[in-house]
């Protein structure tokens, strides 16, 4: 609830990144339902007494208020109402790949409540031991939605003909699935049946499981630039180990 001087209270959130900001203070960077992604400094929260300090948690639903104007607000008060179970090790990996794909592809302020119900989602899913597969495909096909980049899965590219489950198909940026030219065999391309099941978010066979996870890494390293995520980079090396 927004109140008057830039006063919000009660706000749905969760930390996203922290780091050390002067000598007691953090820098907070939060997911808010109503507000979108926002930097708040906690005062005095390095502080070895203070109540921040253990309130601060990641992947956990909490409750924010906060005052003030500009880009950097100030926290004025963290609530946990607990009932989450905390991710466990093998679960906070894609906890921390959801965070950086927020702070690298969200802009600050830009308030999309879907994208946070996806969030939340996606973290009781993690947190109830759910497979992390699908309930990452969810969640990254809803960011690119909310952000404008909605990858059109079940028509043809350039006609609006429905993708027929038996052809394959290449993905083109910004246009959608492109029947795909049986001598262009080193083309990667997808099955008309794993995309229609993506779009319906129906992961129960592996193939889509498989096929959802290159499709959504080719689009979200093209949103991503040059930007390399460093969470990709460590899930590679555990594997390699």
């Amino acid at each position: 609830m927004a109140t008057g001087k830039g006063r919000v209270d009660g706000q749905p959130a969760y930390v996203l990144h922290s780091h050390p900001f002067k000598e007691t203070s953090l820098i907070v960077e939060a997911f808010s339902r109503d507000h979108g992604r926002i930097a708040l400094v906690a005062r005095g929260a390095r502080r070895p007494r203070s109540a921040l300090r253990g309130l601060l948690m990641a992947f956990q639903p909490l409750e924010l208020d906060w005052f003030g104007q500009g880009e950097l607000r100030t926290l004025a008060r963290i609530e946990w109402p607990g009932g989450q179970p905390m991710l466990q090790a093998r679960a906070l990996l894609p906890g921390y790949y959801m965070n950086e794909l927020l702070l690298r592809l969200l802009p600050r302020e830009d308030a999309h409540p879907a994208l946070f119900q996806a969030y939340a989602g996606a973290l009781r899913a993690l947190a109830a031991g759910e497979p992390d597969q699908a309930s990452l495909r969810r969640f990254e096909k809803t960011l690119l939605k909310e952000l404008g980049y909605g990858p059109p899965l079940d028509r043809e590219a350039g006609s609006d003909q429905p993708v027929a489950p038996e052809r394959r198909y290449a993905y083109a940026f910004e246009r959608g699935p492109l029947r795909a030219d049986v001598e262009e065999s080193t083309r990667e391309t997808f099955s008309g049946r794993a995309l229609l099941a993506i779009a319906r978010d129906d992961y129960s066979e592996a193939e889509t499981l498989a096929q959802g996870k290159r499709l959504m890494r080719m689009l979200i390293q093209h949103y991503l630039g040059e930007q390399r995520l460093h969470s990709r980079r460590v899930f590679m090396e555990l594997q390699e180990l």
